[in-house]
């Protein structure tokens, strides 16, 4: 709901309010004027006027410009009216009475503390000619309507620029949303492909070096349009070598619990999902998985989220922890079931990440941790926290709570 939209309802209150008052006065005033039969008619049109344009009080869609001219109009015929009907001015308030102050506060809900600066000025204008001089009670009721118009117009810019800014705020995050979206299912399947066949290329040499030479060329520039937006000049050539954080592609079969992008075919549904099914299918001789004996149950696609982010870790512990060894470092998967979140923990025996490496790999465009992982649980409304000491390994521990989607 617009934030002025409740000003519009107190409009309408207030009018209906005031036709009644300026009525009730009249009848409660009625012996004091001098010629009462012009303001009986002139307040049974306000009256009509008041309930039949009630829609147009609706929104400022409906409050119209012809409307709004021809309801200040009215009230500004009542005011020149009343010495007409009150010759010997036996009476203080006008015929309108304080119902002229709805079409000020519409003119200021609709177009804002010029508008409503404009009409107040009207207002008194016709004030001041029906009673023939400048009172004291005269300028103070014109100045209450003014400032009072003026300061509910200026609120109502303000109010309208922060709905604006609001949209604007929102279409960008879900803009971004969806970015990261398509830039993790990239980096999942497209990026990973390209980079193994740039060293497979490599490692063959004659014609498939050059394929691997193009393959490592568009990695690169795939990298930079999803990190950045901007694609390198043609001519570059991919590094030798997947820094930390990247995910260079499926090898040996390891990643079969979930599907590049983050799909699964046992919890991509909307159900609830036992998340010990998805991971036990990453064990394997080099890693171990720890589960509790009860079902571990999240919704299917925090479920296949949560699997695809503990595969890109293991990804990355094949890739990265196991590099230069002929073992390769070994993993430990734990799934902890806590009361108000599923924890999952991802250990390895490597050599462990330098500091500062995950941030340059980031900004180069490798966005393996940043997305595949972080990216993941921080659309689950979870977390992902990274340790690494050198020497010692590494360990991510991923939190997701059991009320996110």
């Amino acid at each position: 709901m617009s934030v002025e939209q409740p000003l519009w309802r107190a409009l309408t209150g207030y009018r209906i309010l005031a036709v009644l008052y300026a009525a009730g006065v009249f009848a409660w005033s009625y012996p004091q004027y001098s010629t009462p039969l012009p303001g009986v008619l002139f307040l049974l049109l306000l009256g009509c006027w008041t309930f039949a344009t009630l829609r147009n009080l609706g929104s400022a869609d409906r409050c119209t410009l012809p409307f709004l001219v021809t309801d200040i109009a009215l009230g500004l015929a009542g005011i020149l009216l009343t010495p007409v009907v009150d010759g010997h001015h036996q009476v203080g308030p006008t015929l309108p009475s304080i119902w002229v102050a709805g079409p000020v506060l519409a003119f200021a809900l609709k177009g804002g503390w010029r508008w409503a600066a404009g009409a107040s000025v009207l207002v008194g204008i016709a004030n001041v000619v029906e009673r023939g001089m400048i009172t004291r009670s005269t300028f103070h009721n014109v100045l209450l309507v003014c400032v009072a118009s003026v300061a509910i117009g200026y609120v109502i810019e303000v109010a309208r620029a922060s709905e604006r800014t609001l949209a604007r705020a929102l279409r960008i995050e879900a803009a971004t949303r969806e970015r990261e979206r398509l830039a993790r299912d990239i980096h999942d399947s497209v990026l990973q492909v390209l980079a193994m066949v740039q060293r497979r290329g490599t490692a063959l040499g004659g014609e498939a070096a050059e394929l691997g030479r193009m393959a490592g060329e568009q990695e690169v520039a795939l990298r930079a349009l999803v990190s950045s937006g901007v694609v390198p000049e043609p001519g570059r050539t991919a590094a030798s070598a997947p820094e930390p954080g990247a995910v260079p592609g499926p090898r040996d079969g390891h990643r079969t619990g979930a599907d590049p992008g983050g799909g699964t075919g046992a919890g991509a549904g909307a159900g609830p999902c036992d998340v010990r099914a998805l991971l036990s299918s990453y064990a394997g001789a080099r890693v171990t998985f720890a589960e509790p004996g009860a079902p571990v149950l999240l919704p299917g696609r925090t479920a296949a989220e949560l699997a695809a982010a503990v595969g890109a870790a293991l990804d990355n512990v094949e890739r990265h922890a196991g590099r230069g060894t002929e073992a390769g470092a070994q993993a430990w998967v734990l799934l902890e079931d806590e009361p108000d979140a599923v924890i999952v923990s991802v250990r390895d025996d490597g050599p462990g990440i330098p500091a500062g490496r995950l941030a340059a790999a980031e900004a180069e465009g490798r966005m393996g941790v940043a997305l595949s992982i972080r990216g993941r649980l921080r659309e689950l409304g979870g977390t992902a926290e990274l340790v690494s000491v050198p020497g010692q390994g590494t360990e991510v521990e991923m939190r997701v709570p059991k009320d996110g989607d």
